[in-house]
């Protein structure tokens, strides 16, 4: 693959696609069809903000704070690095301090969701997450933007709410949902533009990387 290429890192909008337990299944359905001798297509979906690839903004847990139509464009736009996690079960401070995150990057996190996770039947609640103290640890860092292989920087049975707290309550910008399965780590130019949704928690989004 050439050094020009941009990859999508992002998973597709189907209705058989992964999404958190609790919020509303995705449904696309087609509203009108030229296979059925309507003059056009025209498509229509029904999901929660947090669907697919997407971004967190600060209010998505905390109330009162900046909503996704406030992002510094500065945050996904501009060089990212990406790092291999290889603990089965969480990001924590001890591999971190391996990576020595710096102040400002914007960091994406391959974990073994990349391999795993997209490819189960249903929701995987056992996915890699951000430990509340690997959280910490990044916020102290001066991390600006992180991005995850799964569908929330937090677990599904441990640090769901904490880490978020942690991250946005330092306005530390999360990409949610991204898929690292054909890429491997390295440094790489950063686009992620989430849906110009206006006081919004959140937002799909579509993310591309390009190697550096």
């Amino acid at each position: 693959m050439s050094k020009d290429t941009w990859i999508d890192v992002s998973v597709p909008l189907h209705n058989k696609m992964h999404f958190w337990p609790g919020d509303p299944p995705p449904y696309v359905t087609t509203h009108v069809s030229t296979a059925k001798g309507d003059v056009c297509n025209v498509s229509a979906f029904f999901m929660s903000s947090h669907t697919g690839t997407h971004m967190d903004a600060p209010l998505h847990f905390l109330h009162g704070a900046k909503s996704l139509d406030g992002l510094p464009f500065d945050a996904v736009i501009g060089p990212a690095r990406l790092v291999e996690i290889k603990d089965k079960k969480a990001i924590k401070p001890a591999e971190l301090k391996k990576l020595k995150p710096q102040a400002g990057e914007r960091l994406l996190f391959k974990t073994p969701n990349s391999a795993r996770s997209w490819k189960k039947a249903e929701f995987d609640k056992d996915f890699v997450y951000i430990a509340k103290e690997g959280a910490q640890y990044l916020v102290d860092c001066g991390v600006k933007t992180v991005g995850v292989d799964y569908l929330s920087v937090g677990g599904f049975y441990k640090d769901g709410i904490p880490t978020h707290h942690i991250l946005l309550g330092a306005e530390v910008w999360i990409i949610e949902g991204l898929d690292f399965s054909k890429v491997k780590p390295g440094d790489y130019d950063l686009i992620c533009l989430p849906i110009k949704f206006q006081n919004g928690d959140g937002a799909p989004a579509r993310c591309l990387i390009r190697a550096r």
